[in-house]
């Protein structure tokens, strides 16, 4: 039996090139949510609501769908840590971080667009920077530029440099969404990554 299409709710390369891994046909459609926090809102309940909104935003557009939508907020001493946009804001960024441990938090979710239900987890990766000088943060921003990643850091590429330890059950969670986590619920959906039928 064909398995139900699948669609990344997400218009992140980082995701798409994650989701190729598992080498399934996909398609890949932008959820148009508003990512803003709700006031008062812990950044680990942000991150997992906003990977179901994305999900059910394209869901409503594609019934009969597996909808996946993910989203990552990181955290360091209860203040989430955006992306920094400039290079002058990840300067400080990451001056600030050195020596210190930073949660990300990245939701997962996968929406049934036929039935209206949806599996939701979220994977924390505690990554500790190790101290920077400003020489540095000055030669990796040059060279990496993650103006668009979360605590100025793009752990699969040079970003790996910064760290001192880095804590997680699923290595790709730290990219943005956590692959092992996502086969288990396409599992649970009927869909096995591993299988030649495929999507």
């Amino acid at each position: 039996m064909r398995n139900p299409p699948i669609i990344l709710a997400s218009t992140s390369r980082y995701r798409r090139e994650l989701l190729a891994r598992l080498g399934i046909d996909f398609e890949v459609a932008a959820p148009g949510v508003d990512e803003t926090p709700l006031p008062g809102e812990a950044p680990r309940a942000t991150a997992l609501r906003l990977a179901e909104a994305k999900a059910r935003a394209v869901a409503v557009e594609r019934p009969g769908a597996l909808v996946i939508g993910s989203d990552q907020v990181a955290e360091c001493d209860g203040e989430a840590i955006g992306k920094p946009g400039t290079h002058e804001r990840a300067v400080a960024q990451l001056a600030r971080l050195a020596g210190r441990t930073v949660v990300f938090h990245t939701g997962v979710a996968l929406v049934n667009a036929a039935t209206g239900s949806a599996r939701v987890v979220c994977v924390d990766v505690a990554s500790t920077y190790r101290q920077l000088t400003g020489r540095e943060i000055e030669r990796y921003l040059r060279r990496e530029q993650p103006y668009d990643c979360a605590g100025s850091v793009r752990s699969e590429g040079l970003g790996a440099a910064l760290f001192e330890r880095i804590v997680n059950d699923d290595p790709s969670a730290l990219v943005g969404l956590p692959l092992i986590a996502l086969a288990r619920m396409l599992r649970d959906e009927g869909v096995d990554v591993l299988d030649d039928g495929g999507a």
